[in-house]
């Protein structure tokens, strides 16, 4: 019996080992596209561009009422809006897909939803669908869709919460009035997924609940019922695919395998007239290397005016960075994590087959850079976006140690790029790097 028993443990346990495996290969096939893309816009349009103020979290946190803030519907015209030009935009930056707020914690929805009249057709000046054509233009341009859509909707009069310091009820008390909740909610998600079949889903708010109360397992299960290839971030409460940091660029390089920075231009989301501290598109340049040097993808933000016009600083932002993006493709898209920043001071990346290694160069370095520890041959060096060959030497390097030497790279002012530059090094084999502690005199 005892006998029997363990059989039927170990086929059971290598028909769940085998399962594992196919959800794992599975679940990188379709993260592949999200990992080679790098740079993604995201976009944040609705209600709050029309007097410019934050995006739900004013009226949430008390700085305006709920019924003033309402008052924007008015000014929400859309009558300049240009998806095509929005597209087009996006696309020269160098951005492989783009992220669009169909709806923020406000409830108010872009698309024409059958769940509720608070939507840009029937509650705003607009009085039309402008998700729609958007998500089409992205299509029509070979760009992957992303939708942002908030978990909360602190206008909608059966969720929990209104403002920070109004709860209409709580769930254990009135659970007939969550459940309409989910069923609003929920039949929005499925109006999403079916219209626009999104390559990626891009939650908000979830820290108001649990994954229990969002019934998260099951949305999840939802959305891939109709899209398997689907992706879904990291704020479904612990149901999503890859990490999600915000604003601020991590200092060390994120554990998740998968994971993207979402950074403003300037100081705010969407659009606000008086904020006009951008960043340069150098220090955007900069930021943007430092995150595929750690693996991961820069989610940049534009935030349209209420006519649909995007600021002119935010346009020439996306134009040079494109500019740039262009000229250096080949050592952005596609690539994996560099090298450790012991090895080379700033971002690297590497070819997937881990032959080439890429130093991303700010400023001038006065003649030369340098990398430490580098075990391989140099069969080559070229300056990225022009070709040009460079020479090298190694110094330091003994017979009698393992220790390789340092690598000196001949850099002359004529090959510099304006922003950054990118040199190329052809290896002989796959990356191979010293990481000991160094050596005492063996011989002589």
């Amino acid at each position: 019996m005892m006998k029997r028993m363990l059989i039927t443990f170990f086929i059971f346990a290598s028909f769940l080992s085998m399962a594992q495996q196919k959800d794992s290969i599975q679940n990188e096939a379709k993260m592949q596209w999200f990992k080679d893309a790098r740079l993604g816009i995201f976009i944040h349009w609705g209600l709050y561009a029309v007097n410019g103020i934050d995006e739900s979290w004013s009226f949430f946190n008390g700085y305006i009422s709920h019924e003033d803030y309402l008052k924007q519907t008015e000014g929400f015209t859309a009558k300049k809006y240009d998806p095509a030009k929005w597209v087009e935009l996006i696309k020269n930056s160098g951005a492989k897909y783009a992220v669009i707020t169909s709806k923020h914690h406000d409830g108010f929805a872009l698309w024409n939803t059958k769940h509720g009249d608070f939507n840009a057709v029937k509650g705003s000046a607009a009085k039309r669908d402008v998700l729609t054509p958007f998500v089409n233009e992205l299509r029509n341009n070979d760009l992957k869709v992303g939708i942002y859509y908030s978990l909360p909707d602190w206008s909608y009069s059966d969720y929990t919460h209104f403002t920070r310091e109004i709860k209409r009820y709580k769930i254990s008390e009135e659970p007939k009035r969550w459940d309409k909740f989910l069923n609003y909610y929920q039949g929005q998600l499925k109006e999403i997924s079916k219209n626009y079949n999104p390559d990626l889903f891009w939650f908000d708010g979830d820290w108001e609940h649990t994954a229990e109360e969002w019934q998260a397992p099951q949305l999840r299960q939802m959305l891939l019922d109709r899209n398997p290839n689907t992706i879904i971030n990291s704020r479904l409460q612990g149901y999503g695919d890859y990490a999600t940091p915000e604003q601020g660029m991590p200092i060390t390089k994120p554990k998740s395998k998968y994971w993207e920075l979402c950074m403003t231009m300037n100081d705010s989301w969407g659009f606000q007239k008086n904020d006009h501290n951008y960043k340069t598109t150098d220090q955007i340049i900069g930021i943007f290397a430092d995150v595929i040097g750690n693996g991961g993808n820069l989610l940049l933000d534009i935030g349209p005016k209420a006519d649909g016009t995007i600021p002119d600083e935010q346009i020439n932002i996306l134009t040079e960075l494109g500019e740039w993006t262009s000229k250096h493709k080949e050592a952005i898209y596609g690539t994996i994590s560099g090298i450790p920043k012991e090895h080379f001071y700033g971002p690297t990346t590497l070819s997937k087959d881990k032959k080439i290694l890429y130093l991303f160069v700010k400023g001038n370095p006065n003649g030369e850079v340098v990398v430490r520890g580098l075990k391989n041959k140099i069969n080559r060096i070229w300056v990225v976006g022009n070709g040009t060959k460079l020479s090298h030497k190694v110094v330091g390097k003994v017979f009698w140690s393992h220790y390789p030497g340092i690598t000196y790279i001949n850099v002359p002012d004529h090959i510099l790029d304006k922003r950054m530059t990118v040199l190329a090094l052809l290896l002989d084999k796959p990356v191979e790097l010293y990481r000991e502690d160094g050596a005492v005199i063996e011989s002589n």
